[in-house]
């Protein structure tokens, strides 16, 4: 029996109703052979509390469906172990927050094909119907992944969620993922940037987009600033664990987040005093600032890897 072609990769961490609604998108795709692919799950929970519902996926699904337990907590640990399993030379990504319409999967293979892509990023479109009213534009906006207007290649690089990446153009084929980034995130961030330096080739697929459900706990400013904090340390902390550390560019990066912190700081204090409908805008632009500046050891926030 040949290999797949493609595998796809879920993630998981104590999300099962996610994790249904990701799956089953998945094995509703229209426009690919089936019979070339595999989903793989990858269960990041202390017990193996997804193994059930994998078992029952995969009673009924069209392709193979390879459940991997990997207890040690982290998300780039995740990354790899779905990796190590998988076995296809074109790995597609979709996180358990994630739903894929019937087409997305063929557009990420058809975009790959026609501009020999290394690695293939499809817009995101969250919905956050639950969120308070005055909130709602800016948490959709925080959680979607805007993009090209047209699909081709591209000149930078997105996040791993909705992506297609080929094995080949890996640094490391079966642990790509550093995990220094495991509790942080960014370790999607780490491996682009370094394949980018390594000369792969981007591709942008406009109609390759997946709607994004973020759960009720993330849909409040008490998660997106700390998140937006964090999203702000990464380019400096790249420089900093760069081999050999980028100065310069911690140097840069610094600077950079200190002016944004001048600007945007009072400018948000200013629109929350005027009771501002972007208001919440102005302080996630402050944070972003902020994490630029503050970017090492004290300073990081935990977001993933929590042991059951």
């Amino acid at each position: 029996m040949e290999p797949p072609k493609v595998s796809i990769v879920i993630p998981t961490q104590r999300r099962p109703h996610g994790l249904r609604t990701a799956a089953q998108s998945v094995l509703g795709q229209r426009g690919v052979d089936f019979t070339t692919m595999e989903l793989v799950i990858v269960d990041n929970d202390g017990a193996p509390s997804a193994r059930l519902l994998a078992d029952e996926l995969a009673g009924v699904a069209p392709m193979p469906v390879v459940y991997v337990h990997e207890p040690r907590p982290g998300v780039a640990t995740a990354r790899n172990a779905g990796l190590a399993a998988a076995k296809g030379a074109l790995i597609a990504f979709i996180d358990d927050d994630e739903e894929a319409p019937p087409g997305w999967l063929a557009a990420l293979i058809a975009a790959q094909s026609r501009y020999d892509a290394d690695v293939v990023f499809g817009p995101v479109r969250a919905r956050a119907g639950e969120a308070p009213r005055a909130l709602r534009a800016y948490l959709e906006a925080f959680f979607s992944r805007q993009g090209p207007a047209e699909s081709g290649i591209i000149d930078h690089y997105y996040g791993c969620g909705d992506s297609l990446v080929r094995r080949a153009a890996l640094p490391d084929p079966v642990a790509p993922f550093h995990t220094v980034r495991n509790h942080t995130g960014g370790e999607d961030d780490l491996l682009f940037g370094k394949m980018k330096r390594e000369g792969a080739r981007f591709a942008w697929a406009t109609d390759a987009f997946l709607w994004e459900d973020p759960t009720p706990e993330r849909l409040s400013l008490a998660y997106t600033i700390p998140r937006a904090f964090a999203y702000g340390q990464g380019p400096t902390s790249a420089c900093a664990i760069a081999e050999p550390p980028d100065r310069l560019g911690v140097a840069k990066w610094m600077i950079v987040g200190l002016a944004q912190s001048l600007v945007f700081g009072p400018a948000a204090l200013i629109k929350w005093l005027m009771a501002r409908d972007d208001r919440a805008q102005a302080l996630d632009r402050a944070a972003r600032g902020l994490g630029k500046l503050l970017w090492w050891g004290p300073f990081k926030i935990r977001f993933y890897g929590h042991a059951a």
